[in-house]
């Protein structure tokens, strides 16, 4: 056994320091199968290249252990996989190439071919086998479900499974819980290693939560009071010193001083505990709340359509040029309706959305979409974002403080408002591109892929709106736990 210790670190988590974590320490084992989560932007891919040294930081990081980041830049994609794997690692042994690929369900005949011709999936596959060849290694994997349909994700979850020695960054609760043995969490003031899986430190974070919420509720009361007491014992005490200068009482005696004082110093001292114990609740109430994080309530406003049926697709087939991509393709889209259009990445799903929305693809069978339908659409692409948030808003003729607010509910920071969207996180990105479609009004909601690269937390939120508001709702999506939660259909492509 040998250990990976971080000790004392003090880094900005957006390769600066204008958003620092200071005095980082924590120790793991590098036989363990860590999952590594938290909110986008948070820092996840900062501190696994911090471990890299790619980024400066102070304190210090000791190990024993060889680093290695997935996915791995491949520069000359037109090289066959198996110059690609020699170039990664030049002394592996071909026989257990074909052993690791085997238990990835890839042919041994992708070894020849180019790798820029294989499939995200494939690439995604032969790269974790390649890199879990390596002695002495300890892998850093940022997001490798981003690419994977249903099977593809169960397929690595049993590969990573096997496996030991690697830190796995996933927003996927199922297979986190599928493949690790511990959770190291980014939180809102640090980073934490709990043994389990996914679901028991949710588990563990919400009961933590939920205590720290009460405590400070207690609190709260207890300061106010302690407050309101420690105020009347010192009036007290004030009025009754005030006495021991008088004059006669109506008795004709001089007030006795010596008791007068010795009760206002009770009544003082009295004060001074009240006082002291309000400090003491306010210090321990001061070490509350830093971590916990509150997900605040998402809206959405869906259009009510006139009648029930609001699309139907018969007999679909897809081409792409003569090549049939999907055949026979059948479903009824209601009002109400959530359906789910399930299948291995490349067998048409974004088209069958892309048929809806207008776009001109070669296919065969009917489409009918119901006359004067308002649809609001969330692209799987990404890369064509750029300019500012206010920008956007504008060109999408949404509100913008809407919009802006939909954000922060969704962690974004007011300081990122000022930055270019080209500067943000790929879960940012899908962030703009779900609140920009929660700011409108439709009768239909289509989303391709939302998920990809959002954070768990902002998963969840999403989940929570859409079974409260219930909105007409046709999407693609590979996360297991979500589609079982939301789906009340699948259509299998």
């Amino acid at each position: 056994m040998s250990l990976i210790n971080v000790s004392k670190l003090t880094f900005g988590y957006d390769g600066s320091y204008d958003n620092i974590f200071e005095n980082v320490s924590f120790s793991i084992d590098t036989d363990w199968k860590l999952g590594f989560v938290g909110r986008n932007g948070r820092g996840k891919t900062t501190f696994l290249k911090l471990l890299l040294r790619k980024y400066e930081y102070s304190g210090e990081i000791a190990k024993s252990v060889n680093f290695d980041y997935f996915p791995f830049e491949v520069k000359d994609k037109s090289k066959t996989s198996l110059e690609i794997a020699e170039k990664i690692h030049p002394k592996f042994e071909l026989w257990q190439l074909n052993k690791e690929i085997s238990l990835l369900k890839l042919s041994e005949e992708i070894l020849s071919r180019p790798f820029e011709s294989l499939s995200n999936g494939e690439q995604t596959k032969l790269l974790l086998a390649i890199l879990f060849l390596k002695d002495n290694n300890f892998l850093l994997i940022d997001e490798p479900t981003n690419h994977l349909d249903f099977e593809s994700r169960q397929i690595v979850s049993e590969y990573l499974n096997r496996k030991n020695g690697f830190i796995l960054v996933s927003h996927d609760r199922n297979f986190l819980d599928s493949c690790v043995d511990h959770i190291l969490s980014i939180n809102l003031t640090n980073i934490e290693v709990q043994r389990g899986n996914f679901s028991s430190w949710w588990q563990n974070k919400e009961f933590q939560a939920n205590f720290e919420l009460s405590e400070n509720e207690k609190l709260k009361k207890d300061i106010s009071r302690l407050h309101e007491s420690a105020k009347q014992s010192a009036n007290w005490s004030d009025t009754v010193e005030a006495t021991k200068y008088g004059g006669k009482r109506s008795s004709g005696l001089k007030p006795d001083r010596g008791f007068i004082g010795h009760k206002a110093a009770k009544m003082m001292k009295r004060s001074k505990s009240a006082e002291s114990r309000k400090n003491k609740a306010i210090e321990e109430k001061s070490k509350l709340l830093k971590n916990v994080e509150i997900a605040e309530d998402l809206k959405l406003s869906p259009l009510i359509y006139h009648q029930s049926k609001l699309l139907e697709i018969s007999n679909l087939s897809i081409f792409y040029g003569e090549k049939v991509v999907c055949k026979n393709i059948n479903f009824v889209m209601n009002t109400g309706g959530r359906i789910a259009l399930k299948g291995e990445n490349g067998c048409g799903k974004s088209s069958i959305l892309k048929l809806i929305l207008g776009e001109d693809i070669k296919t065969s069978g009917t489409i009918n979409v119901a006359n004067h339908l308002k649809v609001s659409y969330v692209s799987q692409d990404t890369s064509e974002l750029s300019g500012n948030l206010t920008e956007f808003a504008k060109i999408h003729n949404i509100s913008e403080s809407l919009f802006k607010a939909i954000l922060r509910k969704l962690d974004f920071s007011r300081i990122q408002f000022e930055k270019d969207i080209s500067e943000f996180s790929e879960g940012q990105k899908k962030k703009i591109l779900t609140a920009k479609s929660l700011c409108e009004s439709a009768h239909l909601y289509i989303w391709d892929e939302p998920l990809n690269f959002v954070d768990v937390l902002s998963r969840m939120q999403i989940e929570e709106l859409i079974l409260k508001y219930k909105p007409t709702l046709l999407f693609v999506e590979h996360d297991k736990m979500f589609v079982e939660k939301i789906a009340d259909n699948i259509v299998e492509i």
